[in-house]
């Protein structure tokens, strides 16, 4: 049986190295929700700083339009009430 391979971002494109979908993609979610369990706060700190290292390196890619990355970073990982 082959070792499962991480959903870590590529860079600078942004997509998951394992499965090409947009990074974070749903198995990294998940990986990150079971790293961080327990301090909400610490993930939502370390998304922040991806989100703002994608927005920058994403605008170099595609200077005409940059998408707003807040769901695709943060809005998943907040707590539901």
């Amino acid at each position: 049986m082959r070792p499962s391979r991480p959903h870590l971002p590529m860079r600078p494109l942004w997509r998951c190295r394992n499965c090409g979908a947009e990074w974070p993609c749903q198995p990294a979610r998940l990986s990150l929700l079971s790293e961080y369990q327990g301090n909400r706060t610490s993930l939502l700190i370390y998304l922040s700083g991806l989100m703002a290292e994608a927005r920058d390196q994403l605008a170099k890619l595609n200077s005409h339009h940059v998408p707003d990355l807040t769901d695709r970073f943060i809005t998943w990982a907040r707590t539901r009430n």
